[in-house]
């Protein structure tokens, strides 16, 4: 198991810690995340959810090789649990991001209350290229955000969000030195620790109340052309080549 989680001062913690692969997600890990995200959102004596991965690399999304030994999971498989639970979830999301956020690892921020990355970070959302659609509803949530001609570049194109960009296009809050990005957030976290519960609960409800039903149709909508697209030989393809690169 390559995540760690933890609980200090009110704040659970989410850890990707898979830095030899750097930080390649499994459907074990998506299990992991999403029975996490589910303990935290039922424990009144969790306040806050800090997301994290590692020095110099948030993750690099998917592990195409666990990925591919599955190609067209379910409705219920691990991601798309993962997926709800981080939508689903009533604490504060607060996410420390340095190094590359790719695939879901990008797609993920977009759930996120409060989004911190180091100067060293970026975004990268590459689907088309590998034979694939969007996911994690951001065929929906980037358009809001970016506008369509931003959004069309970053999903069409697949070219990346740098991290000032990131944060004039809404997606995150603030740039940082790569060593104070976790401190940073973790110090965010734990104000919630002395805020009124319910306050901060009943408010995280009202900013979410009208995109949440949209992002977890979007998030249906999505994993249906999703798998239909990673049987086809274009995606198989493209995702073979990929792993002969790396």
């Amino acid at each position: 198991m390559s995540i760690k989680t933890a609980f200090i001062e009110g704040v659970a913690s989410i850890e990707i810690a898979r830095p030899e692969k750097k930080n390649a997600l499994t459907e074990a890990m998506y299990q992991a995340m999403a029975e996490a995200l589910k303990m935290a959102h039922q424990d009144e004596n969790v306040r806050a959810v800090l997301i994290t991965g590692q020095p110099g690399i948030f993750t690099s999304g998917n592990d195409l090789e666990d990925f591919l030994q599955r190609p067209a999971p379910s409705p219920d498989a691990p991601v798309f649990q993962f997926m709800r639970a981080l939508v689903q979830c009533d604490k504060p999301l607060v996410a420390a991001v340095t190094g590359a956020a790719v695939g879901i690892g990008a797609t993920l921020l977009l759930h996120c209350d409060l989004v911190y990355l180091s100067d060293e970070a970026h975004l990268a959302m590459p689907f088309t290229r590998l034979g694939l659609v969007p996911e994690f509803a951001s065929s929906w949530v980037l358009p809001q955000l970016l506008g369509p001609a931003r959004a069309a570049k970053a999903l069409l194109l697949g070219d990346p969000i740098g991290p000032q960009d990131a944060v004039d296009y809404g997606i995150a809050n603030a740039v940082l030195p790569a060593g104070e990005v976790l401190p940073h957030a973790r110090r965010v976290a734990e104000r919630f620790r002395t805020m009124p519960a319910g306050a901060v609960l009943a408010t995280k409800q009202l900013l979410r109340r009208s995109s949440r039903a949209a992002v977890l149709e979007a998030i249906e909508v999505e994993a249906e052309e999703f798998r239909r697209c990673l049987v086809s030989s274009e995606a198989q393809q493209a995702l073979q080549g990929f792993l002969r690169k790396t």
